[in-house]
């Protein structure tokens, strides 16, 4: 091994979801540990036995270099405790209990594999608790998020059982600041990571000096990119991708798309995907007379998707706590600009440059609406600022690719790293140990 001083670090990764191919939470662990190995960093990734079958075909696909510094270790509790999750029962208790016996089988391998770090990837939620930072060893928290709530003149048109669920959720992030185990977790994180300035509020502010917002890393690399092909007038084509959720906010974007008909009678929305909220979203198309104008399309294939970006103009992503908001980065690799609200992760990620964010402050439910529509048709019968916002939102999505992510919050770790093992070259021969 060379003499010069090791910038690579030994990374516990806890992930409890992390698979290859998939968007949302896998995403998340599985890019990170790709990401992490990309910089040349030994990575162990912990994580549930039943990811193992996506993980292993897609493992034996990576280059050797690659495999080489990527251990898995599979853990997961006894299958009696599996019925606490069927019928999200007791989904929580299990997650807890999870981390907690994740944490036994992390103890057992720092002994063997002496780890410079510890970082908690998944779940990536600011209300559970990790308990990772008891490894004596600098530990990483986050990226996490959920922190984000939907402003209350906005709610109108969930229905009763989308309000509910809500202050169910408004009430559980109320307990993140008197829950003993969050602030266990806060307290020994060296570095907390959240996706936004209203997760950032929950955690205490004593460990706001080591708090910063990033987003999760979900999507790889800038090779999802592709040209986008502006359809702009006399047809244009709106799309909104997502589960059809209470909280995703449709009940505002068709609203706002029945505004839009008006001067583009020809334009078409499509509805892509499914959920509990479809039949109230298809009674709201039908009251405001545009069913004959969205076309409703089941969840498509992943292999798909490019293609559906490019036969569109724009993505509508009206979400009122989208933590992440994925589809709009997947959106915006793919040269689809997007008007959303600046809530949550789509706030962080969209700009002026790739699309349009509307800041809800000041807006009535009726203002709100007629905003995005104002927005929304502005673009639709400007062909040149389409073309403008689509090649905006390529180059904005590159800020954001796990590599990016990555090195934002690893390379001020592996410049101190240099400068130890510069003062103490010993420290780069001790043995590497696999899981």
């Amino acid at each position: 091994m060379s003499d010069s001083p090791r910038k690579s670090l030994r990374i516990l990764l806890s992930a409890y979801a992390c698979e290859p191919g998939k968007g949302s939470e896998p995403g998340v662990g599985w890019n990170w540990a790709l990401a992490l190995a990309r910089r040349g960093h030994e990575i162990w990734v912990l994580t549930r036995r039943n990811n193992q079958e996506t993980i292993e075909p897609e493992y034996r696909r990576l280059e050797p270099a690659l495999k080489a510094r990527l251990h898995f270790t599979y853990y997961d509790l006894p299958k009696w405790a599996s019925w606490w999750k069927k019928g999200g029962r007791g989904v929580h208790l299990y997650y807890l209990l999870w981390q907690w016996g994740a944490y036994q089988v992390a103890k057992k391998q720092h002994a063997e594999n002496k780890f410079d770090r510890v970082q908690h990837a998944t779940f990536v939620s600011v209300r559970q608790p990790s308990f990772m930072g008891g490894l004596g060893i600098p530990f990483i928290f986050g990226p996490v998020a959920g922190g984000e709530r939907a402003p209350w003149r906005l709610r109108s048109g969930y229905g009763w059982r989308g309000w509910l669920l809500d202050a169910a959720r408004d009430a559980a992030n109320a307990l993140v600041k008197v829950d003993p185990l969050m602030w266990r977790t806060f307290a020994q994180a060296e570095r907390i990571y959240v996706t936004s300035g209203q997760t950032k509020n929950l955690v205490p502010r004593r460990y706001w000096p080591k708090t910063q917002i990033k987003l999760a890393i979900a999507l790889d690399g800038p090779e999802a990119v592709r040209p986008h092909e502006s359809h702009g007038v006399p047809s244009p084509r709106i799309l909104y991708l997502g589960r059809f959720l209470y909280w995703k906010g449709m009940h505002l974007g068709l609203a706002s798309f029945s505004r839009l008909l008006k001067s583009l009678p020809d334009a078409r929305l499509s509805m892509i995907g499914c959920g509990p909220d479809e039949a109230r979203w298809r009674q709201l198309a039908n009251q405001l007379g545009m069913t004959d104008s969205i076309d409703w399309i089941p969840w498509v294939g992943q292999s798909e998707l490019p293609a559906l970006y490019r036969n569109h103009d724009v993505l509508l992503f009206p979400s009122l706590h989208d933590s992440g908001g994925m589809v709009v980065l997947e959106a915006m690799q793919n040269g689809l600009p997007v008007v959303c609200l600046k809530l949550g992760g789509p706030g962080v990620l969209v700009d002026e440059t790739g699309g349009v964010a509307l800041d809800p402050d000041g807006h009535s439910k009726c203002s709100l609406i007629d905003a995005v529509a104002h927005r929304l048709t502005g673009l639709c019968l400007d062909r040149k600022a389409l073309a403008q916002k689509s090649t905006g939102a390529r180059k904005r999505a590159l800020e954001y690719g796990p590599d990016a992510l990555a090195a934002a919050i690893y390379a001020p770790i592996e410049t101190e790293q240099a400068v130890i093992v510069a003062r103490n070259p010993l420290k780069d021969r001790e043995p590497v140990v696999a899981a």
